[in-house]
Formats: structure tokens, C-alpha cells, sequence
């Protein structure tokens, strides 16, 4: 994801002049061929997170089209602030892109983690928040916010992630069908998706495939198009790599509250609690209850199945 995503804002750096990338001294390698190419904009700033964010404000106000790249405990958590008062509250055009969503840098520990992000981002009204799953959608997600005039947050996992969407061209503002069933909905976002897909093509072998539903976009969630896709089954079961207390898993409880649904709700996420167990992904996955097995007993146990 994450290279299909730097490459697409490359490439748009070929026909247009505005474009700024900051690095907070990582990814370095991703960056070389544009260091090459187009050295008068690129800075690696360095280990100064504060620094970085502000000095991102101000090429926004210049007129560049600026992108702060780092991991994503860099890039929110230790500016917060910044974020908040010179980039969200002035509503610049800044593009937050954070690598290392959810739990895939394990087994760095909790100082890499980014598990409560989307909680955080809630917090600034109009910050977009794009949580894409494969590189269909980080390549979607590099379009839509080259042409944004808001500040946008990307969170991405690393890179290796599989293509999952069957058509390339997708909409990365609404929810999408990755997959068609019936009776219940399987909705995530992000990280997790390797997960997702082997519990669906599992529970497909069982007669029992649920409709897979992706949603990219957090903030604004597009609570319309979530609700009628979700009109035509029984039972949701939402799972995603994040606390599952303030993620989409809290949207969508959110929803069912305030809306009249004829479907269930069945939340899988990160228990809320600090990580102190060290292992690799797929070893905390389990440990939390996320991975495949767990998603798909989740669907086997709701009613109806498929």
C-alpha cells in the first residue's frame, strides 16, 4: 500500500509544481527517485514531529500541496497540537500520511502501534481520515487527496499487501462491496484485511460467505451509503485492527442507536488496554481476537449465516 500511495503522488509531481513532501526521518528509501528527480522538494526534517507540522502549515499557506510522511505515532500523536491549531484549525490542505497502521509493526511494542488513531482524528472536525486495505485504495486515496482542499489523514500498513479489489477504479469516499453475499456483513478497514479475506473465502467454502464490505473513508463517514448497504442483511459483524471503543466499530454502534436498523451488531477490535504482550502481528491478531479463525467463528454465530 504504502508504495502504491508514494508512487501516485509522485507521479502527479510530473504535471504539477506544488507539490512538498516532508519526511520526519523515515522512509528514506521510498524517496530517492524523487530526492533525484525533483530535489528542491523534499526536506527530511528530521526528529522534530512539532517542527515538521508547523513548518507544513506554512508551505500550505504559501501554496504548496504538502505531504508529511513518517509513522503514524509521528505524525498525530506527538503533534497533536500542531495539527490541531496550525493545519485543522486553519483548514490547510496538508496530507498526513502515517505508516504503520493498527498493530503491523509489531513487535516494536505500543510506541509504534497506532490502535487508537481514529479516536484521536474524531477529535478534529475536519480532518478526512482514509483507512485504505489494499493498494486499489491507497492508490485512490493518493488521487483524492492531491485534490483535496481539506487536511487529510492516511493511516497505511507497510507494504506487501495483496490486491484485493477486482475493479481498480473505486469510489474511496463511500463505503465499497469488496465481495456479494447475504444475511450478514463483514466491515472493516485497513490493516486487517488479510484476515477478512481468508475468513470470507473459508466461510464461502461452507456456504455461508458473507457480504464484505471496505470502508475507506472514516471521517466523513458516509453513514447514508453504510446504511443501505447494510439494509439488505440481518446481522453486521465489524472487526478492524484499532480499539474497538472508538473506532469504526463505535460509528457503527453509533448508527444503530440512532437510526432505526433491523440488524445486529457484533464489534471485534483490540481490547482498550496499554499492549505489553510482544509478538508479531498474526501472534497479537490472535492474542486479541481478531484473526481469521476468530472472524470466522464471529459469523458462524450469528443467525441465519448465509
Amino acid at each position: 500500500m504504502r508504495n502504491a500511495f508514494i508512487d501516485t503522488v509522485i507521479e502527479a509531481c510530473r504535471t504539477r509544481d506544488d507539490i512538498f513532501i516532508l519526511s520526519g526521518d523515515a522512509g528514506l528509501g521510498v524517496f530517492d527517485d524523487f530526492r533525484k528527480e525533483f530535489p528542491d522538494r523534499f526536506r527530511n526534517m528530521g526528529v522534530a514531529e512539532q517542527n515538521t507540522t508547523s513548518f507544513a502549515a506554512g508551505l500550505a499557506l504559501s501554496g504548496y500541496k504538502v505531504f508529511v510522511y513518517n509513522i503514524v505515532p509521528f505524525v498525530l500523536y506527538r503533534c497533536y497540537e500542531q495539527v490541531r491549531n496550525d493545519i485543522c484549525y486553519q483548514e490547510l490542505p496538508v496530507v498526513l500520511v502515517g505508516i504503520g497502521s493498527g498493530i503491523t509493526y509489531a513487535p516494536m511494542g505500543m510506541s509504534h502501534y497506532s490502535i487508537e488513531d481514529i479516536g484521536l482524528a474524531q477529535t478534529l472536525p475536519n480532518l478526512v481520515t482514509i483507512s485504505p486495505m489494499d493498494p486499489v485504495e491507497a492508490r485512490a486515496a493518493a488521487l483524492f487527496a492531491l485534490d483535496c482542499d481539506k487536511p487529510v489523514y492516511v493511516r497505511l500498513a507497510k507494504r506487501g499487501e495483496p490486491c484485493y479489489h477486482k475493479d481498480r477504479a473505486v469510489n474511496i469516499t463511500s463505503p465499497l462491496i469488496v465481495r456479494k453475499g447475504c444475511d450478514t456483513a463483514l466491515i472493516y478497514h485497513g490493516s486487517i484485511s488479510n484476515a477478512v479475506m481468508e475468513a470470507y473465502e473459508y466461510l464461502l467454502t461452507r456456504g455461508r460467505a458473507p457480504l464484505v464490505i471496505s470502508v475507506p473513508t472514516l471521517q466523513p463517514l458516509d453513514a447514508d451509503a453504510l446504511l443501505g448497504l447494510c439494509s439488505r442483511v440481518r446481522h453486521v459483524v465489524c472487526v478492524e485492527e484499532h480499539f474497538s471503543n472508538c473506532g469504526l466499530g463505535g460509528m457503527l454502534s453509533r448508527l444503530k442507536a440512532i437510526h432505526s436498523v433491523s440488524w445486529d451488531l457484533h464489534i471485534m477490535g483490540v481490547p482498550f488496554g496499554y499492549i505489553h504482550e510482544v509478538g508479531n502481528t498474526e501472534g497479537l491478531r490472535a492474542l486479541f481476537g481478531i484473526s481469521a479463525a476468530y472472524i470466522i467463528r464471529a459469523v458462524e454465530s450469528v443467525k441465519g449465516g448465509n
